[in-house]
């Protein structure tokens, strides 16, 4: 994918995770899971937008780190309204499904853009 395909995609989940929050119930558990999960869930897309206006290879490779802890984060909290049945909608599959994606487009990313940094320092 292409860093335009993924910055799409990232907005696109964050939007999704937006409209799941709004949907979870007005009680405690639904407000404090429901805050942490719109933090990291939006947070996914903000830091993968900052990651590509990274100034150096280095900068990039840690901003893409972050976006990479805060897929897990949200995952998680993904999986525990899911597994505690806070919420009972078709909309949560597709989230942990899409989560699950970008996990894997960051840790691929992460591993080429090492891959590419190493090979520059060898042949300069």
């Amino acid at each position: 994918m292409n860093p335009a395909a993924i910055k799409n995609k990232t907005k696109e989940f964050a939007k999704k995770v937006i409209e799941l929050c709004r949907e979870l119930p007005n009680n405690r558990e639904g407000r404090l899971i429901g805050n942490q999960l719109f933090k990291s869930g939006t947070s996914v897309a903000a830091n993968y937008r900052a990651a590509c206006r990274g100034r150096s290879k280095a900068e990039f490779i840690s901003k893409l780190g972050i976006v990479l802890e805060e897929a897990d984060e949200t995952l998680f909290w993904l999986e525990l309204i899911d597994e505690m049945a806070i919420h009972k909608g078709s909309s949560l599959g597709f989230l942990i499904q899409e989560c699950d994606e970008i996990t894997a487009i960051m840790v691929t990313s992460i591993k080429t853009a090492k891959r590419c940094k190493k090979d520059r320092q060898s042949n300069p």
